[in-house]
């Protein structure tokens, strides 16, 4: 591992930008910005329209390393350039931002209150592309709907299996078990998450390095403790569906954390908008959410 890269993620002010949305959240993501189905008529045509939406986004004055930490990449990304650069070596050579890979494979039917991930296939080939290609780290998401022990510990052993697996692979993952804001138990999944990860926490081999991704707690400052740990490189919080303003009004409450939006972080920009418009909303949401997350 890098120390250089290390010391940066986990010392360093800023947030990480989630811009990882895959094949079934591309259309609802271009939709936002502007750009409706009828704009492509493939899946390649999409994947060419979200890249340059992202382009734009990395590109921008404000996108840079003052602000940002990270930048979570689909994998398609990854395999792209950007001003003829790999975009992960156009994030840390030109930006100092660090790139993440998203792994996960999306969700699996909901089973005892909660979503585990689908199976990765040719995970370890993955994980060495991604090293060859300069990642920093990974992230995968799973989802938790319902105050079920059960389910919750399903979600946290498998994060965990395949988070050992990265971490070996040299990548720092980013633990993401999403609790779902609409949950009416909203609280008690939290309270059951935090204890499993303090669990897990306590057999994770000890030359191992992981981040947490989590939903902004009901309860203020509830995973504290995890900022302190040794082998959590950063705690990170996700958006979740809140608007932009709700969720850095609640992040803020929050000391330690800081924010990976990905609906947050691009509303309000626009394919229509000039280039000034959109750097000028573009660094407006930058700031509300670096302030955010360094309060």
């Amino acid at each position: 591992m890098d120390k250089i890269k290390l010391e940066r993620m986990k010392n360093d002010k800023g947030f990480i930008a989630a811009l990882d949305q895959s094949g079934g959240s591309t259309p609802k993501a271009l939709a936002a910005y502007g750009v409706p189905e009828t704009a492509y008529s493939n899946e390649d045509e999409m994947f060419d329209l979200v890249h340059a939406m992202r382009t734009r986004i990395i590109t921008g004055k404000a996108f840079n390393s003052n602000n940002i930490l990270g930048a979570i990449l689909f994998e398609q990304t990854m395999e792209r350039e950007i001003e003829g650069m790999p975009t992960a070596d156009f994030l840390w050579e030109k930006k100092k931002i660090l790139p993440f890979l998203k792994v996960d494979k999306g969700l699996a039917e909901l089973k005892d209150g909660v979503q585990l991930m689908k199976p990765i296939p040719n995970l370890d080939a993955m994980l060495k592309h991604a090293v060859e290609k300069h990642i920093f780290g990974t992230k995968m998401r799973s989802v938790i709907k319902e105050a079920n022990p059960q389910g919750i510990k399903a979600v946290v052993d498998q994060q965990f299996e395949l988070g050992i697996q990265i971490a070996k692979a040299g990548l720092v993952p980013i633990i993401e078990p999403e609790v779902d804001i609409k949950s009416p138990d909203k609280a008690k999944c939290e309270e059951i998450l935090k204890k499993e990860l303090e669990e897990h926490l306590k057999t994770l081999p000890k030359d191992l390095l992981v981040m947490f991704k989590l939903s902004i707690p009901t309860k203020e400052n509830l995973y504290e403790e995890f900022t302190k740990h040794p082998q959590v490189v950063r705690m990170v919080a996700l958006s979740g569906g809140y608007s932009r303003d709700d969720a850095n009004k609640l992040l803020a409450k929050n000391r330690g954390m800081i924010a990976s939006f990905s609906r947050a972080l691009a509303e309000g920009l626009s394919a229509s908008q000039s280039d000034d418009e959109f750097n000028a909303t573009l660094e407006k949401t930058i700031k509300g959410v670096y302030e955010a997350s360094i309060t």
